[in-house]
């Protein structure tokens, strides 16, 4: 589900944006005169190698001993005509014809990859006991013209070897079981799901047993992550106060739907305890991992944007201070993670990509 909104967000940026001076292109969404991978003011990060030459690429998460990376990926030159998950190397760019190791099964559509510790396994969810074929994508102009992201009750999550076999099936409840990540320390999963009737922040051991709800306030909670120690969660969260926007809110999940126009940043221990908001910026502001010192956290939004017609990655203290851009393109950044020895960073971007609609993979070394 993560991914779900890069496609729909980027497409909404498509529709918006303007021909300008700056390189920017209505047509296709992309940087198009300013075609490099690293910016002068991108001062964190050096060495930017691209690591995906087309179709739509996100997701990218590291192996614990920072090898090698599992993601999502939309590519018809791939046969892959929604979302399916791919693992490579990162020492190894794809080619221009080159299609990565598939680890999904090819069945529905597959979202929020994540290695287990061991480095022989992933965790996924799928939609692909419900239908072989991929899911509907909802139309705006069916509800009214708002911007909404589907919310599939047919996603279950999985675990499955490199070599694609399922070995087991994590969840059995009926509704969205979706966004699972793994604890460096190994032994927990964090996920979001429907099954107490809203979409909240679940963890279970990595066996899926000890289910333990960890968020209860009304709202979209998901996209979250373990802080370095295993002993935090960072993730985004929309909290509709108003009765206007707790009936939208509300009216959209049964029918399967979110609104992600404006999220903001929050933290809080495994258990749900000490729970924090970290951002009160406005907009949209997800995809945030942890800084290798669990003391900041990496996260995109354009919050920061005029029209709010582009994603950057931001840095920000867990305490809501020291805020700070990261990246610079001018139409869309995203989905970082640090690799596991908190030398690298890996990032999805609209850089690059030749006047076309893809959002590709950038990894770089992290520079403090």
């Amino acid at each position: 589900m993560k991914y779900v909104y890069l496609t729909l967000i980027t497409a909404s940026l498509f529709l918006s944006c303007k021909h300008d001076k700056k390189g920017h292109d209505a047509k296709s969404g992309a940087t198009k005169i300013v075609d490099k991978i690293h910016y002068d003011k991108e001062k964190h990060l050096a060495n930017v190698k691209q690591l995906t030459f087309g179709g739509d690429n996100a997701e990218a998460y590291f192996s614990t001993d920072d090898k090698a990376v599992v993601f999502q990926a939309k590519n018809p030159a791939w046969g892959a005509a929604c979302d399916r998950i791919y693992t490579m190397n990162i020492d190894k760019p794809l080619g221009k014809d080159e299609i990565p190791k598939m680890i999904s099964n090819g069945l529905g559509r597959t979202t929020c990859s994540f290695f287990i510790n061991d480095n022989k396994n992933v965790i996924y969810a799928s939609t692909h006991e419900a239908s072989a074929d991929c899911p509907p994508v909802p139309k705006k102009e069916d509800h009214g013209g708002k911007y909404i992201w589907p919310v599939y009750d047919t996603f279950d999550i999985y675990v499955a070897d490199l070599d694609g076999k399922i070995i087991k099936k994590l969840t059995n409840e009926k509704g969205y079981d979706a966004e699972p990540t793994v604890s460096p320390q190994g032994d927990k999963i964090v996920f979001t799901s429907t099954r107490s009737g809203d979409l909240e922040l679940w963890t279970m051991d990595v066996n899926g047993k000890n289910l333990h709800q960890v968020t209860h306030e009304l709202g979209y909670d998901g996209g979250a992550f373990f802080s370095p120690d295993g002993k935090k969660l960072i993730f985004r969260s929309s909290r509709p106060k108003t009765p206007e926007a707790i009936k939208e809110y509300k009216d959209l999940l049964a029918d399967g739907l979110v609104m992600p126009t404006h999220m903001e940043l929050y933290v809080c221990n495994v258990d749900g305890s000490d729970l924090k908001k970290i951002t009160d910026l406005g907009s949209a502001n997800w995809a945030p991992y942890f800084h290798p010192n669990g003391k900041k956290v990496i996260f995109s939004t354009n919050h920061h944007k005029a029209k709010h017609d582009g994603f950057n990655l931001f840095m920000i203290n867990t305490d809501g201070t020291g805020l700070e851009q990261i990246t610079y393109d001018a139409i869309f950044d995203a989905f970082p993670m640090f690799s596991y020895d908190g030398k690298k960073l890996i990032f999805s971007s609209n850089r690059n990509n030749h006047g076309t609609h893809d959002t590709n993979l950038f990894i770089a070394d992290w520079v403090e």
